[in-house]
């Protein structure tokens, strides 16, 4: 069996999604914790197959004691070489991590639902990737030195960059599902009223068009991001 993917939510009822669900098809268990309720991070991800630190209504900039745990964290699996994935709040606490700033959108404005994803020349040899995006956020983030973006956008310009070899920020949700698309669309109905967000129908309707590309990228991504851990290529070479 291989190793557990360590799994860092955000909320008592939160979810991994399709990313967790892709992860078990792969036979990988999820070793979920919450330091929001006190669980706290492995010192070490020598027993982990990586790690990914989901989203959530927080701010990387909040004085919370275990926001600023986890932007510490993060240097595990940095130093250790370790496959690591931050997804939207994540990828904001690994910009910290490195270095580098995250702020609101100078005009007020939030992505949430559907916008369009650029892959960057970089991003572009890496793998194909989906046209429109599912977003839920307000604040953006300066890609980090030595950090090489893949993948830009048009409200907020840095949507997803590798630091390293496997380590992953990606500003948007392919890991939504249906039902957590009406639980984010229900509890979080004021967001819908910021400047640049798009009406709850619209977040169904794209959903249709656009997510069978998500769902493919997800995929390729996932076996790109655990085949890129340089201890697997270790162990097998010996």
């Amino acid at each position: 069996m291989p190793q557990p993917i360590l799994i860092v939510l955000h909320q008592e009822g939160s979810t991994p999604g399709r990313i967790g669900q892709a992860l078990q098809r792969r036979g990988y268990e999820l070793d979920i914790r919450r330091p929001v309720l006190g669980e706290p991070l492995p010192k070490t991800l020598r027993a982990h197959a990586g790690a990914v630190i989901f989203g959530g209504p927080q701010s990387a900039n909040d004085e919370h004691d275990y926001i600023r745990r986890e932007i510490d964290w993060i240097n595990v699996p940095l130093k250790e070489n370790a496959p690591f994935l931050g997804v939207c709040l994540g990828a904001q606490q690994m910009v910290k991590t490195l270095g580098g700033q995250v702020r609101p959108h100078p005009e007020g404005c939030a992505e949430v639902g559907y916008y369009p994803l650029r892959a960057t020349e970089s991003g572009r040899r890496m793998m194909d990737w989906p046209g429109m995006v599912y977003q839920w956020h307000r604040e953006g983030f300066d890609v980090p030195k030595e950090a090489e973006l893949l993948a830009s956008g048009d409200m907020f310009e840095n949507q997803a960059f590798r630091f390293g070899t496997c380590a992953f920020g990606v500003q948007f949700h392919a890991e939504l599902t249906l039902a957590m698309m009406h639980r984010w669309t229900v509890r979080g109905a004021a967001r819908m009223d910021m400047p640049g967000a798009q009406r709850r129908r619209d977040h169904f309707e794209g959903r249709s068009v656009f997510d069978p590309d998500i769902r493919r990228w997800l995929e390729d991504f996932l076996d790109l991001w655990l085949s890129a851990d340089p201890r697997r290529r270790a162990q097998a070479a010996e």
